[in-house]
């Protein structure tokens, strides 16, 4: 069974999605770490009303982020994980990250990359007059929101939309999503060709 790490900085809502997936063994693997760059995360606090292992890194003590990320990959691999997971991670991963865990980190993103990458994927989608929105998880690599995409799904955008509207249905979907990515992988049904991933039947 695949060890999995969720990294998070907020309130971890996908988190919870992605523990309740697994609690209902729609997971072939399990979380056995949670970390966050941030004291306050609620994530944290989901993690430890689940029993599960969760800890508090303070980038400051690290010295820059390739510090901070050598010091979260030894944690890691001290904990034998098999998959990171990204859940409202607010930092940008470095290049020593990526090459520590290529192609086992995960991503979900509020837009149907390749467009709107970065901060405020829907807010540029309704500013943009999109008539079709959604969200993403993709591998990790050393771009912005650019590894190879696993799933996506569209959702409509309504004329009444407002960001947060948008972004509601679009969480709805990316807690159903993000867990069934997590299954594919834990399962070795997932194959990386160039840009391309595909699921093995």
């Amino acid at each position: 069974m695949k060890r999995i790490a969720v990294l998070a900085s907020g309130t971890g809502t996908n988190l919870e999605a992605i523990l309740e997936a697994q609690h209902r063994g729609e997971i072939s693997g399990r979380v056995a770490l949670v970390l966050s760059d941030q004291a306050e995360a609620k994530a944290l606090g989901r993690a430890r009303r689940r029993g599960v292992e969760a800890l508090y890194m303070n980038p400051k003590e690290y010295g820059g982020r390739e510090g901070y990320d050598r010091a979260l990959v030894e944690h890691l691999k001290a904990a034998g994980i098999d998959l990171v997971v990204l859940a409202g991670f607010m930092r940008l991963i470095s290049p020593y990250f990526v090459n520590a865990y290529p192609l086992q980190i995960m991503n979900i993103h509020p837009s149907l990359l390749p467009a709107f990458p970065g901060l405020e994927g829907v807010e540029q989608a309704l500013h943009y007059g999109v008539k079709v929105s959604g969200c993403t998880v993709h591998f990790v690599d050393e771009g912005l929101d650019t590894g190879p995409i696993i799933l996506q799904e569209a959702v409509p955008v309504i004329q009444e939309d407002t960001v947060d509207t948008l972004h509601q249905r679009i969480h709805a979907v990316e807690y159903r999503l993000y867990p069934t990515a997590i299954d594919l992988f834990c399962r070795d049904k997932l194959k990386v060709e160039g840009r391309r991933c595909f699921i093995i039947d």
